[in-house]
């Protein structure tokens, strides 16, 4: 490797780091800021056409914008909706392409060396769902089976990993998003579609016929699914962390959880219908930004 090559990695190197520790500075000097979001996420994040985001996180979201406008004494800020899958979406909040990533991204401790998260907003459950008349209600019912996944996401890892599935011999097929993994399954391509509870729950729900699909088998794994952010950037952490911790203590998160689980959501006008589960209510009244490892623990 040249000298030359080496001071533009190292000069590189700096540009990013800058970067990284001026997320608040970068949004007030350009008046915009960039929402990393997702067209599939269930209920979470998703897309209505048109360039029009909406959802649990992409809500939790918007309101951290409002109040980081207000931190930085905006009179107005442009908030651009970019959206991202699970292949690229640490790549793009890496580089500076995404400020903010609201969709459906587990904390764990590898994810951790690249990236930040602000504190827990959901606790997920991964799952198996499966179409209602497969006869499949349990792990070891997917041996010889095909089972879907989205590219870039750890489900079936955990699938692998989880005691029952020992001696079970499975074929993964990857779907680009959640929306063609979920096809993939209605199509009859896969057997079973593994994934998040909350994502399985809002495209069922958006589904042709949602009677014809069913959750299965046990909890797979506990998850922690938070907002992601660049690394080494504390001024922007707090600033998101602190608006997502006075919508806990109001209440206001509560209900941004009730509007897009146990309300009729658009486009449709179907209900979710899921409430929030235990961890994540002790997720609400304890904030906190511990990866799934320590959950594992328990």
């Amino acid at each position: 490797m040249t000298k030359k090559t080496l001071l533009v990695l190292a000069l590189a190197a700096v540009a990013g780091m800058a970067q990284a520790e001026d997320t608040l500075k970068k949004i007030k000097d350009s008046g915009s800021v960039t929402m990393g979001v997702r067209e599939s996420s269930g209920a979470l994040s998703y897309t209505l056409g048109d360039g029009k985001f909406v959802g649990y996180h992409v809500e939790i979201c918007e309101n951290v914008l409002r109040d980081v406008r207000k931190q930085l004494g905006m009179s107005a800020m442009a908030v651009k909706y970019q959206p991202v899958t699970s292949q690229n979406r640490i790549p793009l909040v890496q580089n500076g392409t995404v400020d903010i990533e609201c969709g459906s991204t587990t904390n764990n401790a590898t994810r951790q060396k690249d990236v930040s998260f602000a504190v827990t907003t959901f606790v997920e459950e991964v799952r198996i769902l499966v179409k209602a008349n497969s006869g499949i209600s349990a792990i070891a019912q997917l041996n010889g089976r095909n089972v879907a996944t989205t590219t870039g996401t750890t489900s079936v890892q955990t699938l692998r990993k989880n005691e029952r599935a020992t001696g079970v011999d499975f074929k993964e097929v990857f779907g680009k998003d959640h929306a063609d993994s979920f096809l993939l399954l209605e199509s009859g391509r896969a057997d079973a579609f593994v994934m998040d509870g909350a994502i399985l729950a809002g495209l069922v729900a958006k589904s042709k016929a949602p009677a014809d699909f069913k959750v299965v088998g046990e909890v797979l794994s506990v998850e922690p699914i938070a907002i992601m952010i660049r690394k080494d950037d504390p001024a922007f952490k707090k600033a998101v962390d602190d608006s997502i911790k006075a919508q806990m203590k109001s209440g206001d998160i509560a209900k941004t959880w009730n509007k897009w689980f146990e309300q009729p959501i658009p486009p449709t006008n179907t209900k979710v219908g899921m409430a929030p589960n235990e961890n994540t209510k002790h997720a609400w009244a304890n904030p906190n930004d511990k990866p799934a490892e320590d959950y594992a623990k328990k």
